[in-house]
């Protein structure tokens, strides 16, 4: 665990942004991970670095080769995170816009006479883009339910329905309202037992922070992630897509180069960050591990962020010492239940007579930063079956110490007494 070493966790609260004190409010603890995780303070100078540079790539000049070579550099550090040992990386402007891209450019590419699938598990950056362009380009959509219980989906839920015209099929790595994950391996090897041509586009943006990345395991075409949800800043988006989907006809410039995703000049800072985050989590893999092979530090450090938020999780869920966890207080109901193995640093739950609205409210006079979700067009589809209206979001991550998760069982406990 993380905390086994005092001095560890004291080096990586140290590596992040206002850690513990909210540059406007004060003191806080940041339970609100899942809606952006903390910046490392690296990614914060590179960007001011990045930010004050006029010169573009594709120049013959010094300055401009540089900034080539940065981007080369950070495409393969990406390489080794993501383990991906074919296709290209590239940026957009989030992690939602991309999304759509690749789904669209799937979609538009395939025979018009397939299916398009998803699940009703999925957030609406995939969801959306799936159900609105198979509409517009008169193919079939057919979704698969998730389980309202596990608050999650299976390869047997694709299984079912999954038939050999269905050519662009989406799914959701982790869910950011229920916090379950989604064997994404199972489901792709589910599909393409009847559908081998399929392409695949993952929604990666909740995992990225929480889990291992292995695009070799996974026989997908497409994966997204939101790199300000992974220590690094907001707007950009990073896609990874299969060489495969790039030799489809795809959106790009006349007479450019045919396998460009990209268009206009790439804003150097965001390729580079992502070099901060990857070199980050090589430091935590070498604190952690005594691997000499980087792919396999970065693999330890991932194992590491797992193992804490799993026992914060269950420090929030059955207590410590002489405090109840969530799962004890009167009145509290948890989205996904307690014994869920696919819970992935996140717990929502309700406190039965209070609107939700108003228990984020009491946690923020306790110094306590969590959020609110409501059944509307980014959170209805999980909410709405269970018969819930609303749901406090309760997200951690690796930087998060049982300390803080208590102080919120402590606040949790005075909030449902009254």
């Amino acid at each position: 665990m993380l905390e086994d070493s005092p001095s560890l966790m004291t080096q990586i609260r140290d590596k992040f942004a206002h850690v513990d004190q909210c540059p406007f409010e004060g003191p806080r603890i940041f339970f609100e991970n899942a809606g952006g995780a903390l910046t490392l303070k690296s990614v914060v100078d590179t960007s001011a670095k990045f930010a004050a540079i006029p010169d573009n790539q594709g120049r013959d000049n010094p300055a401009s080769h540089a900034l080539v070579n940065i981007i080369n550099q950070a495409r393969s550090d990406m390489r080794d995170l993501f383990n991906a040992q074919e296709g290209q990386f590239f940026v957009g402007e989030s992690g939602t816009e991309l999304l759509f891209r690749l789904i669209r450019n799937a979609i538009s590419a395939v025979p018009k006479e397939g299916q398009v699938m998803g699940s009703s598990l999925e957030h609406p950056a995939s969801r959306s883009a799936a159900m609105h362009w198979a509409k517009v380009l008169e193919k079939p959509y057919i979704s698969v339910s998730h389980d309202k219980d596990t608050g999650s989906v299976d390869a047997a839920a694709y299984a079912a329905l999954v038939t050999p015209q269905t050519q662009v099929a989406t799914i959701l790595h982790t869910s950011p309202v229920t916090g379950m994950g989604v064997d994404v391996a199972a489901v792709s090897k589910a599909i393409r037992a009847v559908a081998p041509n399929c392409f695949i586009i993952v929604d990666g943006i909740q995992h990225a922070a929480h889990g291992l990345l292995d695009i070799a395991a996974y026989d997908v075409d497409g994966y997204v992630i939101s790199p300000y949800k992974m220590f690094s800043r907001h707007g950009y988006g990073v896609a990874w897509v299969s060489d495969r989907l790039t030799a489809l006809s795809h959106e790009q410039l006349i007479d450019g180069p045919q396998e460009n995703w990209e268009f206009g000049t790439r804003d150097t800072g965001s390729y580079a960050t992502m070099s901060d985050v990857v070199d980050y989590l090589d430091w935590l893999g070498s604190e952690v591990s005594v691997e000499k092979d980087r792919r396999k530090r970065l693999v330890a450090a991932g194992q590491a962020i797992k193992a804490h938020e799993k026992m914060l999780s269950d420090i929030m869920l059955y207590g410590k010492d002489n405090l109840k966890g969530v799962s004890e207080l009167e009145g509290v109901e948890i989205v996904g239940g307690l014994d869920n193995p696919r819970r992935e640093g996140l717990v929502s739950l309700r406190v039965k007579g209070m609107a939700s609205a108003d228990l984020v409210s009491a946690l923020r006079n306790h110094n306590i930063r969590a959020h609110v979700r409501k059944d509307d067009h980014y959170s209805g589809n999980i909410l709405t079956p269970m018969g819930w209206t609303d749901c406090v979001r309760i997200s951690l991550c690796h930087y998060n110490t049982s300390a803080e998760v208590t102080s919120l069982l402590s606040a949790l406990a005075k909030i449902v007494k009254q």
